[in-house]
């Protein structure tokens, strides 16, 4: 049996209610990684740095969809809370058409600049070419890749969390055989990789597209709109946070592979993907439980259920500190053998990222609370508040840290950075969360 946003949740029904999300977001990181176990153990270690060198200059792109997605989620979920059912589908049409029309044109601009922007990254002579082809390749799939982002926030609205776990594993197992297929058996290289990933990507926005564009059983579908500016710039506004949280760890990616290629090489570019792939598997427990209780917590917000905001709020908090220390834990024991999967032939690298992944891993302890006050004021159609923590988190703290640890400490500072940049970011989250709690009746 479904269960309803308008609904009570106890700790049971929550649980049961995000699990889909927080798999499904999991399982996305799991596929993701598959690309680059594939391009480390088949291709070499340099094409692997090519690859992650490159990805966050991607990632900026493929943000915008995101931004949408999320920020228009709390929108069109707030405006179902208010008994507007029609005006929730037509907002929710026209996002998905300014997604289509803005991902054309981001992967047309990406495409013709793609040269510039990997020898702008660092990228020397062998390294270039490998992100040139990755690169374009991965462009040309920018419209469903946004689309598929954004389909896992409305799926969640649609409360049809499931139907997007179906879809994600759907996409991702196809991922998977063609990696195997194309770099694996036919020895593709980074061509199979993307190739792989793109129609995976395509496979995994054009199935929900066809589910919202027929007459499903659900409170969305596609319709005929009107263009609204308002609601499309309030949705750029919820979403400002998440977008500014991809788009800051995207430039903070690229200031990590400046100083790892000062302090290690290619070594530690490799070193650092492998890093942000046991990253993506393991905050997206944090993530995917966000984006699945966020549009219950938009709903009660419209609705003003003030009690239910407080019973979110409360559990939400207990869930996502259980769950930092269970991560932590997880990361720090399992750390030689995540990193024995990427760069087992290479016994230097090998040590290398297993430190890396024990020290950067503590930041688990706190990232998760910052992850949920991100995405609880972005429900709460906060904004700015979103974006304020999203900021200092993602983007401000880590800058500072990059730069001054490495300073004092050598290697080992760059990867505590973001153990430093997350602990200033949980003190910020608290005393958000204390300001705000009277505003939004949550306390």
């Amino acid at each position: 049996m479904n269960i309803q946003i308008s609904e009570h949740f106890n700790y049971r029904k929550l649980i049961r209610f995000t699990i889909p999300t927080i798999a499904m977001m999991i399982f996305t990181s799991i596929y993701g990684v598959v690309d680059g176990i594939f391009v480390s153990n088949c291709v070499g270690s340099e094409a692997f740095a090519a690859v992650n060198m490159i990805m966050p200059a991607l990632m900026i792109l493929g943000s915008f969809g995101f931004m949408i997605g999320t920020g228009g989620s709390a929108l069109v979920s707030k405006t179902l809370g208010e008994g507007k059912e029609k005006k929730a589908n037509e907002i929710f049409s026209m996002l998905i058409a300014v997604i289509i029309v803005l991902g054309m044109a981001l992967a047309i601009i990406g495409i013709l600049l793609v040269r510039h922007i990997s020898i702008w990254l660092g990228a020397d002579s062998e390294m270039l070419e490998y992100c040139v082809i990755y690169g374009s390749i991965l462009l040309l799939g920018d419209v469903p890749f946004m689309l598929q982002n954004a389909f896992q926030s409305f799926l969640v609205v649609a409360e049809r969390p499931q139907m997007g776990l179906k879809i994600s594993i759907t996409a991702g197992v196809t991922n998977m055989i063609l990696d195997f297929i194309l770099v694996y058996l036919f020895r593709w290289g980074v061509v199979g990789a993307a190739v792989a990933t793109v129609l995976s990507q395509i496979l995994g926005s054009v199935i929900p597209l066809v589910y919202f564009m027929s007459n499903n059983s659900s409170q969305l579908r596609l319709v005929r709109f009107h263009f609204d500016g308002s609601a499309l710039m309030k949705s750029c506004t919820n979403g400002s946070s998440e977008m500014l949280t991809n788009l800051s760890m995207s430039l903070v990616s690229m200031l990590y592979n400046f100083q790892l290629m000062k302090f290690a090489g290619s070594d530690g570019v490799a070193a650092y993907g492998i890093i942000m792939y046991v990253s993506f598997i393991f905050s997206g427990t944090y993530i995917g439980y966000s984006i699945g209780a966020a549009p219950i917590v938009s709903y009660h917000y419209g609705a003003g259920n003030r009690d239910e905001l407080k019973n979110l709020f409360k559990k939400s908090l207990v869930l996502m500190s259980l769950t930092s220390v269970i991560l932590t834990l997880a990361a720090e024991m399992t750390a030689g053998i995540l990193a024995g999967v990427f760069v087992s032939y290479d016994d230097k690298l090998l040590a290398m990222t297993k430190l890396a992944i024990q020290m950067y891993s503590i930041s688990y302890l706190f990232n998760g609370i910052n992850v949920f006050a991100s995405a609880f004021f972005t429900a709460l159609n906060d904004g700015a508040v979103s974006a304020l923590i999203s900021f200092l988190r993602t983007l401000a703290f880590q800058v500072v840290m990059i730069f001054l640890l490495p300073a004092l400490l050598g290697l080992e500072g760059i990867w505590l950075a973001i153990v430093a940049a997350e602990f200033f970011a949980l003190l910020v989250s608290i005393v958000c969360f204390v300001k705000n709690g009277k505003r939004y009746h949550y306390v």
